[in-house]
């Protein structure tokens, strides 16, 4: 059986993902019947007010979750990271995670990305499920299908700026189409400090370097981890406002986790976990609606955390 999530050196080097491989577990049959909500014992309760109104979409879906469940450890050690989560993600539009620390909101967007194994349930990217790709498709998917933003960057430091946007093309033995290439590079603002290595350009400019090499296969969809988390505030703003564009402009699919109200707001939509649970989502967010939410989510874990504590 082909191990879900596995990664090569040279599939992490190319999309700049986390290097440490992981083997797949043979998902088991699916908790609950598709598309029911999670209904374990102890879930949170929804954040009172915090879905707007018209939050369905109607578009494509690029992606979805069915019944995910993610649990690491065994025995006394089990923690269960995600319990029943279903998720779409719509074609074309900006889309974030949020939730408490500890809520599961990174190992949902790396479960989603093929680069963690899931224990049950199933991800579809494209109308392609992840758990029954073997080794060679996983990889040749994330790197043709799948871009990567990370907050540490993850850019090679012996290679230019045009190197490592190239790079995943180039182990892919494909060349950019002229046109798209100038496009991005144009977008970005890159076009001075192509020659550049990692070391010679602002926290900002690296970052907008990764987003360059996550959009120059032109992917189905794009995951952004934190990718405003090292950056001071304008060039946030700056990252931000490009991914903004690559969705107006390009119609590219990008989900972003993030912990920052103010990054949420450039979204189309934010969907909120707490506890391993997707508990609400906003659409048309601000940076005051998607607060409330957090701090009534934050309150709510509090609560539950006292409880526990008191053996309630």
């Amino acid at each position: 059986m082909a191990l879900f999530g596995r990664k090569t050196r040279e599939d992490d080097t190319a999309t700049g993902a986390e290097s440490t491989a992981v083997t797949r577990q043979a998902p088991a049959p699916p908790a609950t019947a598709t598309g029911a909500p999670a209904t374990a014992t102890g879930a949170p309760a929804t954040a009172t007010g915090a879905t707007a109104t018209g939050a369905t979409a109607t578009g494509a879906v690029a992606a979805s979750t069915h019944d995910l469940v993610k649990v690491y450890g065994t025995g006394s050690t089990q923690v269960v990271a995600l319990e029943g989560v279903n998720v779409q993600i719509y074609a074309g539009e900006f889309t974030a995670i949020m939730g408490p620390s500890g809520s599961g909101k990174s190992t949902l967007m790396h479960c989603m990305a093929g680069l963690d194994y899931v224990t049950q349930g199933g991800v579809v990217i494209g109308g392609v499920n992840l758990s029954q790709l073997n080794d060679k498709a996983l990889t040749a998917l994330r790197r043709d299908k799948v871009g990567f933003v990370f907050q540490s960057f993850n850019l090679i430091p012996t290679l230019t700026a045009q190197e490592n946007i190239m790079l995943p093309l180039s182990i892919a033995g494909r060349k950019p189409e002229p046109q798209w290439y100038d496009t991005v590079i144009s977008a970005t603002g890159l076009g001075d400090r192509l020659t550049h290595k990692p070391t010679e350009l602002s926290g900002g400019q690296q970052q907008r370097v990764a987003c360059a090499r996550a959009l120059m296969s032109r992917p189905d969809i794009v995951f952004a981890d934190e990718p405003t988390g090292n950056l001071d505030s304008r060039s946030g703003a700056e990252v931000l406002g490009f991914l903004r564009r690559s969705v107006d402009q390009f119609g590219q699919t990008i989900v972003m986790v993030t912990h920052d109200p103010v990054a949420a707001s450039y979204t189309d939509r934010v969907i909120f976990l707490a506890d391993g649970h997707v508990v609400s989502e906003l659409r048309e967010p601000t940076p005051e609606k998607v607060l409330e939410t957090m701090t009534a989510l934050d309150r709510q874990a509090k609560e539950r955390l006292a409880a526990t504590s008191a053996g309630v």
